[in-house]
């Protein structure tokens, strides 16, 4: 059964949830993000998204004391990710109480120092973040587009060693129109060993299912549950049938 894995976005120590991934279009849904993390854990989550919008882009890392609070009040095994662009801000991920991270503008920009994280930390610890719009990778909390392929830029990772990847359809980011299906079909056909995340769009349960039936292990939701289309109570029966 799919893993669904509870996202906070972290703007100005603040939950935020972005349209699209536009910095001009945000909702503040809380102003502490212990106490939605804390929520999550007693739906019976385990692992927990934690990005820091901040330093995507400031392209360093910012808000690591509020992961230092979440990872130190819970049992939530946290993927960080936004602004890890050197050994410092990975060091400090770490320190503060992440368990994986994400990398994803560093993987572009930054290949050689990518690699040298997955050899020193290992692929159990190091996640690809595959972020596309119309086919194509984007960077820097999705402010920049790279010319890299989404399906040849997960394969040639692949090889070098990554075992799971997030990928993020932007254009469904936060819209809540439905995950976007046939593009994850594609990813689990081209690239059948990576476990693959699923990220954006995710509206209602039944997309959760959706993903689920094409064999998806694991899919980020954030603005569902923040809107409650899908509620802490349907989080907690849905844990409880994993």
């Amino acid at each position: 059964m799919i893993e669904i894995v509870p996202a906070i976005d972290i703007l100005g120590g603040k939950c935020v949830r972005l349209t699209k991934g536009d910095y001009n279009q945000q909702t503040v849904y809380c102003g502490s993000p212990l106490d939605v993390a804390k929520g999550f854990e007693d739906c019976g989550c385990t692992s927990l998204h934690m990005v820091d919008l901040d330093g995507a882009k400031s392209k360093h890392i910012v808000n690591y004391k509020v992961l230092e609070q979440v990872a130190g009040h819970t049992s939530l095994h946290i993927d960080f990710g936004g602004g890890l662009k050197s050994d410092d801000d990975l060091r400090i991920a770490f320190e503060c109480g992440a368990e994986k991270v994400t990398g994803g503008s560093v993987a572009v920009k930054s290949p050689e120092l990518f690699e040298r994280w997955l050899m020193k930390y290992g692929a159990e610890r190091i996640i690809l973040g595959a972020d596309s719009k119309d086919g194509k990778i984007s960077t820097d909390g999705w402010l920049e587009r790279s010319e890299y392929e989404l399906v040849s830029f997960i394969k040639h990772y692949a090889a070098k060693g990554v075992k799971s990847v997030i990928s993020t359809d932007i254009n469904r980011d936060g819209m809540m129109k439905g995950p976007a299906v046939e593009l994850y079909r594609e990813l689990l056909a081209e690239v059948p060993d990576i476990r693959l995340i699923a990220s954006g769009g995710v509206s209602e349960i039944g997309d959760v299912y959706a993903l689920n039936e094409i064999g998806v292990p694991a899919v980020i939701v954030g603005k569902a549950i923040y809107e409650n289309s899908i509620t802490l109570a349907m989080l907690s029966h849905f844990n409880s049938k994993r």
